[in-house]
């Protein structure tokens, strides 16, 4: 995928990291039509694949409420991957919004993050799995690659994922 071209999520990736208006837009953007057991099934596996062939070292988890539909740790990772991975999907579960966003918008008013960072993490990589016309139904987080690097391939692929399914 060419890092400068539009997205078919409609967004811009770059190098850049992307701004809040970007990550606003990815939030209106990056909704399922649904979110049942064998969508969570196909867009782990969809992520997985692109690690793979990329050869990143991550570990991805898909939380529907409360219950992990998908965990799978590439190798390279570990048990601090899962350990961020709760922390980050703490994060959305607490603001409804992505991690990153989370932490930017903190980061750009120059204020820290304060809660509990044992139990939160406003780092990238963790993404409300959104269903339009439902909202917010769980998480889906990547964690072992730099924060930015994590936030974009959970949303590079949520974007393919909509574009395989006609959406």
């Amino acid at each position: 995928m060419n890092p400068d071209a539009d997205g078919r999520d409609g967004t811009r990736h770059s190098d850049a990291r992307p701004d809040i208006a970007e990550l606003e837009r990815q939030h209106r953007k990056l909704q399922l039509p649904s979110a049942d057991l064998a969508d969570t099934w196909r867009l782990g596996s969809l992520i997985v694949a692109v690690a793979l062939e990329r050869g990143l070292a991550v570990t991805v988890d898909i939380r529907r409420g409360e219950q992990q539909v998908f965990h799978v740790a590439l190798p390279g990772t570990s048990a601090d991957n899962d350990d961020w991975i709760s922390r980050k999907a703490a994060v959305v579960r607490r603001f409804g919004e992505a991690s990153y966003l989370v932490g930017e918008r903190h980061r750009v008013k120059g204020r820290a993050f304060d809660l509990d960072p044992a139990r939160y993490a406003a780092h990238g990589g963790s993404f409300p799995l959104l269903v339009r016309g439902t909202g917010m139904v769980g998480t889906v987080t990547v964690s072992g690659l730099p924060q930015v690097e994590d936030h974009r391939l959970v949303t590079e692929c949520l974007a393919r994922y909509l574009a395989q399914t006609g959406h």
